[in-house]
């Protein structure tokens, strides 16, 4: 190798690492108001109920029990995020669909209920008799309640990379893809009956690239280079998707079922709605196989 191709190759290198370099800001980023996902938009274009629902979410559990994967050594902890609760809640909100009331911390609200009442009662007897005694108004209660969790994280669902080297100069990259699933349902505080159950998948995505050099340029004279950049869905962003989309298909689903009502019938027409009824034939129809091997749609292998 002639030395002004090893410039060329040295020069190359430092771009690739001043490329990386660029991606790997030092600079501290100021909080942000938060996430927003792909389905946020679907979610909130969602048109208005005739009457909002008021539910009840006692606890959106992890019920996966998987941990971190990590290929070397042993992680406790745990893989997807604890707090799928506040999630949930927050997408029931932003619909604009239902009225959530708190349940998961109901114990500490109704703690400071009695002390409301105890201060009241504490300052009608230093009043006297004649003190007056205000009286907190019932709590809310719900019609539904929500109830389901994260059933799945799988890992390594699909890995894959390429990589070549020549003479001491080359790189490599690889992707791994997990996924996460959800399920969610809503009951009928009266009677029980669960009126509609959904299921959505979220992947999440890992790549790595790198790129590095190692080659004498001439005796005693040793180039050695290296660089690369990796990129990660966080995993608590991709769930936060996946339940949005739950909750979207909870509603669409439940008003093509006659379970809750638009404000304005017309609004079936939708643009989101019938985005969400198009995918949900086109997953039914979507190719599987069956218990013998034969390739048939999904809603005939369900029979």
């Amino acid at each position: 190798m002639t030395r002004g191709i090893l410039h060329v190759v040295f020069v190359s290198a430092l771009i690739v690492c001043g490329g990386c370099a660029s991606n790997l800001s030092m600079v501290t980023v100021p909080a942000s108001l938060g996430y927003v996902s792909s389905v946020h938009d679907d979610l909130k274009a969602l048109p208005p109920p005739a009457r909002k629902i008021v539910v009840a979410v006692y606890k959106f559990r992890d019920q996966t029990g998987q941990y971190k994967y990590h290929p070397t050594a042993t992680t406790f902890s745990t893989a997807v995020t604890q707090g799928a609760t506040t999630m949930l809640i927050k997408a029931l909100e932003d619909s604009g669909w239902f009225i959530p009331v708190e349940r998961e911390g109901l114990a500490n609200l109704l703690t400071e209920r009695k002390i409301i009442n105890a201060t009241w009662e504490n300052n009608r007897e230093q009043n006297g008799e004649n003190g007056k005694r205000e009286e907190l108004p019932p709590l809310l209660y719900a019609n539904i309640e929500i109830e389901g969790g994260i059933i799945s994280y799988n890992t390594n669902i699909v890995t894959g990379g390429f990589g070549a080297k020549y003479f001491g100069v080359g790189g490599s990259a690889g992707m791994r893809r997990d996924q996460v699933g959800i399920y969610l349902r809503s009951i009928a505080v009266k009677n029980g009956a669960v009126l509609k159950s959904v299921a959505t998948t979220k992947t999440i995505l890992s790549r790595e690239v790198d790129f590095g050099i190692y080659r004498f340029i001439r005796y005693k004279r040793l180039l050695e280079a290296e660089t690369g950049l990796s990129t990660n869905e966080p995993p608590d962003m991709c769930v936060l998707e996946a339940i949005e989309k739950a909750v979207l298909g909870l509603i669409v689903e439940g008003i093509r079922d006659n379970l809750w009502l638009l404000k304005n019938p017309e609004d079936i027409n939708a643009p989101v709605i019938q985005r969400y009824l198009s995918e949900s034939e086109a997953v039914e129809r979507a190719a599987v196989f069956d218990r013998n091997g034969n390739l048939v749609t999904l809603k005939d292998a369900a029979k």
